[in-house]
C-alpha cells in the first residue's frame, strides 16, 4: 500500500458486507486494493476476488496487493474498464457475487499526481482522466463548451452558485491564450469570485478553496461519474428482481452490495435506489442512516470527513 493512502471506512465496510470463507467479492472501485486485501483475508483460499478499475495503473497495484495476501483467495481476476459495465462482464465470467463495494473516492496517488490535473495544489497539465486512454480531458470541456453549457456544468455538477460569473471569465480568458493546466484555471475561478482566498463551505465543514466546486464539476463531467452510478444503480435494480424470482446472473441471493459516496450528488441516487429495492421488497436495508466515519479517522484521515457508506442485502429466491 502506498504510503499516505488509508482506505475510508475499513472496518465498517468489512462488518456491513461480512465476507464469509469460500464467498465471492467484487470491488467495482478497486482503488489500490486496500479495501480488497482485508476482505481477502476472511474469504480465505476458496474464495474469489474480482477487482475492477478504470485506471489501469492502480488496478495493477490492488491486484498485486490482494495476490500477496497470506491465506487469501487463490483466485484474483482483473476487471479493465467502467464500473457500470461490470454486471455485462461478470456475467461473462460466470460469476455471482456474493459482496459487492463501490468507494467512489480516490486513491491519494491519483489526487497527489500534477500530471492527473485532478487537484489545483500543484500545477499540471488539465486533464482529470481517471482512465489514461479517456477521449475528452478537463482541457477540452474548459476550451470548447460554449458559455452556457460550461456554466450548466459548472453549477449541476460543481452546485456553484457563480458559475455563470466562473464560466464568463474562462471563455473571455480563452479567447486570448488556450487554458491548459490547473494552476490557470484555479487563477481564473478565484479571480471570477467577489473576494479571493477561502469562501464558506457547508455551514459546519471548513471553509474550501473557491475552485474546489469548478474542479469536482469538469472531474465528473469529463468521467461521466454521475451517469455511470445511475446506470450501476438501474443494473442492480433490474438484476435484483432477477435474483428474487430465481433467475439472477451476476449477483447471488443474500448479495450485500455497499457504496461509499462523498458528497450529494453521489449519495442521492445511492440513497434512492437503496430505498426502492426495500420499498419493493427486492432488500433488506443494512444501514438506516449512511455509516460515517468516527472523530479518530476523521482526524487521521481527511478524506474521510466526507464518507457516507450505505448498504443493503438483496432477498432470495420468492417462495
Amino acid at each position: 500500500m502506498p504510503s499516505g493512502h488509508a482506505p475510508v471506512l475499513m472496518d465498517e465496510v468489512v462488518g456491513l458486507l461480512a465476507p464469509e470463507p469460500g464467498g465471492v467479492y467484487v470491488d467495482g472501485t478497486a482503488g489500490l486494493g486496500g479495501h480488497a486485501s482485508a476482505i481477502a483475508v476472511l474469504l480465505g483460499p476458496s474464495g474469489r476476488v474480482v477487482l475492477n478499475d478504470l485506471d489501469p495503473g492502480n488496478l495493477s497495484l490492488a491486484s498485486d496487493a490482494v495476490r500477496s495476501v497470506e491465506g487469501g483467495p487463490a483466485t484474483v481476476d482483473s476487471v479493465y474498464g467502467a464500473f457500470d459495465d461490470l454486471p455485462a462482464r461478470l456475467s461473462e465470467m460466470g460469476v455471482q457475487a456474493d459482496s459487492v463495494l463501490l468507494d467512489l473516492g480516490f486513491a491519494s496517488v491519483q489526487v497527489d499526481d500534477p500530471e492527473r490535473g485532478l487537484s489545483f495544489k500543484n500545477d499540471g497539465p488539465l486533464d482529470m482522466r481517471l482512465d489514461p486512454d479517456g477521449p475528452v480531458k478537463a482541457a477540452d470541456l474548459v476550451g470548447q463548451l460554449d458559455e452556457r453549457d460550461l456554466a450548466d456544468v459548472i453549477y449541476r455538477f460543481g452546485e456553484e452558485r457563480a458559475s455563470r460569473r466562473i464560466s464568463r471569465k474562462i471563455v473571455e480568458a480563452r479567447a486570448a491564450e488556450p487554458i491548459l493546466t490547473t494552476g490557470r484555471l484555479a487563477e481564473l475561478v478565484r479571480s471570477a469570485l467577489p473576494r479571493s482566498g477561502s469562501r464558506p463551505g457547508s455551514r459546519r465543514g471548513p471553509r474550501i478553496d473557491p475552485a474546489t466546486r469548478t474542479f469536482q464539476a469538469l472531474r465528473i463531467a469529463v468521467n461521466d461519474e454521475i451517469g455511470r452510478l445511475e446506470r450501476l444503480l438501474a443494473s442492480i435494480e433490474v438484476e435484483s428482481r432477477a435474483v428474487a424470482s430465481g433467475g439472477g446472473s451476476w449477483l447471488a441471493p443474500g448479495c450485500r452490495i455497499a457504496i461509499i459516496s462523498f458528497h450529494s450528488l453521489e449519495d442521492r441516487p445511492v440513497k434512492q435506489a437503496f430505498r426502492g429495492l426495500v420499498d419493493n421488497g427486492l432488500a433488506e436495508a443494512l444501514t438506516r442512516k449512511p455509516l460515517v466515519a468516527s472523530d479518530a479517522e476523521r482526524d487521521d484521515n481527511p478524506r474521510a470527513r466526507s464518507a457516507k457508506l450505505r448498504g443493503v442485502m438483496l432477498l432470495g429466491t420468492e417462495d
